[in-house]
């Protein structure tokens, strides 16, 4: 039995790349390690630091998101960054040996730097997130992490700065290991990585009319013009969703190379199945919701238990740094 740790952003409601991501892992590790998992608000300052009036609401609602696909606040602690000062602390220290180059590496920095226009991203904190993230971890010396493989890479930098670490004061923090999801990228309705930030996500509760009008504008093959024509499945989003929801995706990549169903009624069953997969998070979800005492009760008594475990370690950090 382990340690894990993970977090998401309260920029939004969470949507279903976040749900086979790391969502669908964070449930299946409750029953099998001690499991921390982290609205990281500081995180969200990263790119959203001109407008923090949301962050609250947005942590109740994310909560609630996590509840609502079977994360159980009696198994697992769920907690909010900003109410463990730690983090910020442990982020100084590792901000102090962490080489600039390896941040100017990140494969994600380059393309949310390219990808998203309609902010100012020239600031440390956005460069600088990786350590912050890094920090997230170590402080709580998790030995899992469920990640994306858009997340690969930044869980090598925190062993690389954790091995740097222990090389400078001694050997104090544990490197983790990633753990990945079958379908750890899901794709957006326009064919790039579902994201909040590109506004091309499908959110977990979504209603019917919702999920209608989505899945009648998802990207199809540009080439199949008509019924009989043959497809190409693999650049299709359409198809990429049947491979995570049709058991019996196998049957219609034949089916659409060779002509046999057209891309309307592959829509169709596309709605059908994602609509069974949504109803009963839509129930449970609007009945979370309305009880905002108890979500805001979950997570003051969680990030208590992460203060806990985040003061320990500190405690040997500084001693490490003869402080």
């Amino acid at each position: 039995m382990g340690r894990v740790l993970s977090g998401i952003r309260p920029t939004g409601r969470l949507h279903l790349g976040h749900y086979f991501g790391a969502l669908r892992n964070w449930v299946e590790f409750q029953n099998e390690c001690e499991c921390y998992y982290m609205s990281a608000d500081w995180h969200a300052l990263t790119t959203d630091y001109a407008d923090t009036s949301k962050l609250d609401e947005n942590t109740l609602e994310m909560v609630a998101d996590w509840i609502t696909v079977g994360i159980d606040p009696e198994k697992s602690v769920l907690f909010k960054q900003s109410k463990v000062l730690q983090h910020s602390e442990l982020f100084l220290v590792l901000s102090m040996i962490t080489p600039l180059s390896w941040l100017q590496r990140c494969p994600t920095y380059k393309e949310q730097i390219n990808e998203i226009k309609n902010k100012d991203l020239n600031n440390y904190g956005f460069l600088g997130y990786p350590i912050l993230m890094s920090a997230d971890i170590l402080l709580y010396k998790a030995d899992i992490v469920p990640v994306g493989k858009d997340q690969l890479s930044h869980l090598e930098l925190t062993r690389e700065i954790a091995r740097r670490f222990n090389n400078f004061y001694g050997n104090i923090l544990v490197e983790p290991q990633e753990k990945l999801t079958k379908a750890a990228r899901v794709p957006g309705l326009d064919g790039r990585k579902m994201s909040k930030s590109y506004g091309n996500s499908i959110l977990l509760g979504e209603s019917d009319d919702i999920l209608k009008d989505k899945v009648k504008n998802m990207f199809t093959d540009p080439l199949k013009i008509k019924k009989d024509d043959s497809g190409h499945p693999h650049g299709c989003v359409v198809f990429a969703f049947h491979e995570i929801f049709n058991k019996e995706c196998k049957k219609r990549e034949k089916e659409c190379e060779v002509g046999a169903i057209g891309c309307v009624a592959c829509k169709k069953q596309l709605m059908e199945m994602l609509s069974e997969f949504m109803k009963p998070l839509t129930e449970k979800r609007k009945d979370l919701i309305a009880d905002k005492a108890y979500l805001e009760n979950v997570i003051d008594t969680g990030s208590q238990k992460a203060v806990e475990i985040a003061q320990e370690t500190m405690r040997e950090v500084r001693r490490a740094l003869k402080f």
